[in-house]
């Protein structure tokens, strides 16, 4: 079985106002989340064989967006749109189209430079009481790749361990 997951993303060093933000910081950020990504599905749905699956990464942000970092947040609502509208353009091929957005999650480069209470902070933001890891997020990206996944569908999956 053919499987796709795009799981590039830039984000800006620092959260910057939208009114401040510049033309290179939006170029930036749209270039990698949402131009990479088409790129990628536009020419790699042309070769897909009946029965793959195409995994998209975006945020929990989109859901639940915080304020300096609007441009990453809408570079991760354009992916969720165009995971939504692949779906749809790809009735009768058999082929799953699916986004799993993460929350916090404990990556080296995620945690550089973050204060121990800033972690426990967020960790305690979510239901489950703890940051996500690579694992969480691996595994959720498996299930939808799995024959148990066929089903699901032009869906975002929220692997935030009910951040809210």
């Amino acid at each position: 079985m053919d499987v796709i997951v795009n799981n590039a993303g830039r984000t800006h060093a620092r959260p910057v106002a939208l009114a401040d933000a510049t033309d290179e910081q939006f170029d930036d950020v749209f270039d990698v989340n949402v131009k990479g990504l088409f790129m990628c599905l536009r020419e790699s749905v042309k070769h897909l064989r009946s029965g793959g699956r195409v995994i998209n990464l975006s945020s929990t942000g989109v859901a639940s967006p915080h304020v300096g970092h609007g441009i990453y947040t809408a570079s991760k609502s354009a992916v969720e749109t165009l995971t939504r509208v692949l779906a749809r353009e790809l009735k009768g091929r058999r082929i799953t189209v699916n986004c799993i957005a993460p929350g916090a999650t404990a990556t080296e480069d995620w945690l550089q430079g973050k204060p121990e209470t800033l972690l426990e902070t967020i960790a305690q933001l979510a239901p489950l009481e703890r940051l996500g890891t690579p694992e969480d997020v691996a595994n959720a990206v498996a299930f939808l790749a799995s024959p148990q996944g066929e089903w699901i569908n032009g869906q975002v999956i929220r692997a935030n361990g009910g951040f809210v």
